[in-house]
């Protein structure tokens, strides 16, 4: 897989969008609207890593989101159409839903006003 096309990729799905193309049709949110603050990709020996912080996700949007960067990952398709899968917003052209093996929740964070911890480690 080609780690850097990957992570280019990625970067368009930073900041606030409608996610409609990354989430499964049993999604109950009321709202497609997601802010993505960061996403990196990257690579330590046969392990690929995507790492995704938002304020929220939708069902299936991680799995989503990284089975359509793989056809990128393989050079099938452009660095661009991770962007022009967002602005479509339309699942089904999307690339295939990637296995939940694998997928790890690291930790919440919450904002400063609700007194919260900032974070939470094991």
């Amino acid at each position: 897989l080609d780690v850097d096309a990957m992570h280019r990729a990625a970067q368009a799905l930073v900041g606030e969008n409608d996610f409609s193309a990354f989430r499964t049709a049993q999604c109950q949110a009321r709202s497609p609207m997601r802010n993505v603050r960061e996403i990196a990709i990257s690579r330590s020996d046969d392990v690929v890593t995507v790492e995704i912080e938002a304020n929220a996700f939708l069902h299936h949007m991680v799995r989503n989101i990284v089975g359509s960067l793989l056809p990128i990952g393989r050079g099938e398709k452009p660095v661009e159409w991770m962007a022009e899968l967002l602005h479509r917003r339309d699942r089904s052209v999307a690339g295939p839903t990637a296995p939940a093996s694998g997928l790890t929740f690291l930790a919440p964070r919450y904002p400063a006003q609700w007194g919260l911890p900032a974070e939470v480690t094991q």
